[in-house]
């Protein structure tokens, strides 16, 4: 999928939507958002760790995540750029 069609899939279903420039290595601790997630990595690499599965996104790779669901967060050297919808 590419970015103009993910936007519009966004957009379509009531997202908001923003993008996460995350510079450099860079790890946020297990936590959860109290929205529904849908993100697209645009560059660089992003690893998610759930319930015991870590799995690394990197671009043009897409994503969701549950309201309430518990994750931790890791970036490479290279940081990621991601844009992302949350539905509350």
């Amino acid at each position: 999928m590419d970015r103009q069609t993910f936007e519009a899939d966004l957009k379509r279903d009531g997202y908001e939507i923003a993008t996460n420039i995350t510079a450099g290595a860079k790890v946020n601790p297990e936590h959860s958002h109290p929205f529904d997630v849908r993100a697209m990595v645009l560059d660089g690499a992003l690893t998610l760790t759930s319930e015991g599965k870590t799995t690394t996104y990197r671009a043009g790779e897409t994503f969701t995540m549950a309201k309430g669901c518990l994750h931790s967060e890791s970036y490479g050297p290279e940081g990621a750029v991601t844009l992302f919808g949350r539905k509350m």
